[in-house]
C-alpha cells in the first residue's frame, strides 16, 4: 500500500483523482490539499463523498507532504509546481503533475504560449511526457511525470499512428475539437455560467490555444520533423467529454503488386489496430462507427475510428474521451500504476456511464 497526496484535490481533476484512488487497492490518500478550503471537511466540498471521506482539507505545503507520501499528484494551475519544485522534494517522492509546467521541452515555447516565466527549467529534461500508450517504455526510474492535457491526449492518440507511419501529409493536418465545460476548471467564470453555455456553442482560443504546441511537439517526435497544425477548440453545453475530428491529406503508398495509389480505408483501420489492439484503454471502433463522448463518459477509455473521403483523398480521424478521466485524473492514475509496477488498469476498470 502506497501513500498518496493530492494538491488541488477540490478542483474537478482533483475530485476525479479522489474518486479513482478510493477504488485503488494499492493506494491510500493521506493528504487532500486545497488552498481554497483549508480546514474544511472534504465531504463538505464534494457532498458525494459524505460518509466515504472523513478527511479535512490540508494546505499546499509540498515540502511537508513530500516527507509523508510516496507519490504526489499536483492538479494545480500552470506555474504552481514550477515555482516551488526543488531537488530536495524530488529526491523524496514521485510527482505526477497535471499542469503544463513540464510537458513542453522548449522553455521559450512554454513561456510564449502560457505567458509566464518558467521557474524551474532544470527539471524539464528529466520529466517524462506521460502519454502511456506512446511513452510506456520511458517510465522506468522516473521521478517527475508531465501528465498530458485533455485535448492533446485525444488529438495525439487519434492522429499519432498515421503521422508515425507517414501515411498523411502532416502539413495539412487540421484538428477540430469540442470540450465540455469542466475542461475550464471549477473556478467561477462568467463565460462558464449556465446561461452563457446552455443552448450555445462557440470556438475559443482560435489559433492561440495553449495545447497547440504540446500536440505539435509530440507529433514531431513521431515523424522526426517539425509539425505545425491548425487547432481549433470549441466549448459545447455538456459537463464532460472531448470529441476530436482531425482532417489530413493522404499520401500515396506502394501496393504489393507494385502500383502506387492512396491507401484504402481498410488499410488505415489496420494501422489503428496495429498500434492499439494491445492497448486496454484505446478502443478501435468498427468500420462505419463514429465515436461519441457518451460512450466513454466516466471511464479511462479513448474511442477512435476513421473515414476516408475518396473524392478529396483526405482522411477524417475521430476520437473521443472523458476530459476528466483519460484527459486528466485517469491518465495520472495510469501513470502512477506504471511508476509503481501495478497492473495498468488498477483503479481504472470502470464501465463507461450510459445513458
Amino acid at each position: 500500500m502506497i501513500k498518496a497526496g493530492i494538491i488541488g484535490a477540490t478542483g474537478y481533476a482533483g475530485g476525479e483523482l479522489v474518486r479513482l484512488l478510493l477504488g485503488h487497492k494499492e493506494v491510500e490518500i493521506v493528504w487532500y490539499g486545497s488552498r481554497s478550503y483549508v480546514d474544511e471537511k472534504y465531504a463538505h466540498v464534494y457532498r458525494n463523498m459524505f460518509d466515504i471521506v472523513d478527511a479535512t482539507c490540508l494546505d499546499d505545503n509540498l515540502q511537508e507532504l513530500a516527507s509523508q507520501v510516496e507519490v504526489i499528484f499536483t492538479a494545480t494551475p500552470q506555474g504552481y509546481l514550477a515555482s516551488i519544485l526543488t531537488e530536495e522534494i524530488l529526491s523524496q517522492v514521485k510527482i505526477i503533475d497535471l499542469s503544463a509546467d513540464y510537458r513542453i521541452k522548449d522553455v521559450a515555447t512554454y513561456e510564449k504560449w502560457y505567458g509566464i516565466t518558467h521557474k524551474s527549467p532544470q527539471f524539464i529534461e528529466e520529466a517524462v511526457y506521460g502519454l502511456c500508450e506512446i511513452n510506456r517504455d520511458k517510465m522506468q526510474n522516473v521521478r517527475l511525470v508531465a501528465n498530458p492535457g485533455c485535448y492533446t491526449t485525444c488529438s495525439i492518440l487519434t492522429t499519432y499512428p498515421f503521422v508515425k507511419e507517414g501515411l498523411i501529409d502532416h502539413h495539412t493536418l487540421i484538428v477540430d475539437a469540442k470540450s465540455g465545460t469542466s475542461g475550464a476548471g471549477r473556478g467561477a467564470k462568467v463565460q462558464n455560467l449556465f446561461c452563457e453555455v446552455n443552448e450555445n456553442m462557440k470556438a475559443y482560443g482560435v489559433a492561440t490555444h495553449r495545447h497547440t504546441p504540446e500536440i505539435e511537439e509530440q507529433l514531431g517526435y513521431a515523424c522526426g520533423e517539425d509539425v505545425t497544425i491548425s487547432f481549433t477548440p470549441h466549448l459545447v453545453p455538456m459537463n464532460r467529454g472531448i470529441l476530436v475530428t482531425a482532417y489530413a491529406s493522404l499520401k500515396k503508398v506502394a501496393y504489393p503488386d507494385g502500383h502506387v495509389d492512396y491507401p484504402t480505408e481498410d488499410m488505415l483501420l489496420d494501422v489503428y489496430h496495429k498500434y492499439y489492439d494491445k492497448e486496454y484503454f484505446v478502443r478501435v471502433l468498427e468500420a462505419g462507427m463514429t465515436p461519441e463522448t457518451k460512450w466513454v463518459e466516466g471511464s479511462n477509455f479513448v474511442d477512435v475510428c476513421l473515414k476516408v473521403d475518396p473524392r478529396t483523398h483526405r482522411v477524417i480521424l475521430m476520437g473521443a474521451l472523458d476530459n476528466l478521466v483519460k484527459g486528466a485524473a485517469g491518465q495520472a492514475v495510469q501513470n502512477m500504476n506504471l511508476l509503481f509496477g501495478f497492473k495498468e488498469q488498477e483503479g481504472l476498470e470502470l464501465v463507461p456511464m450510459f445513458p
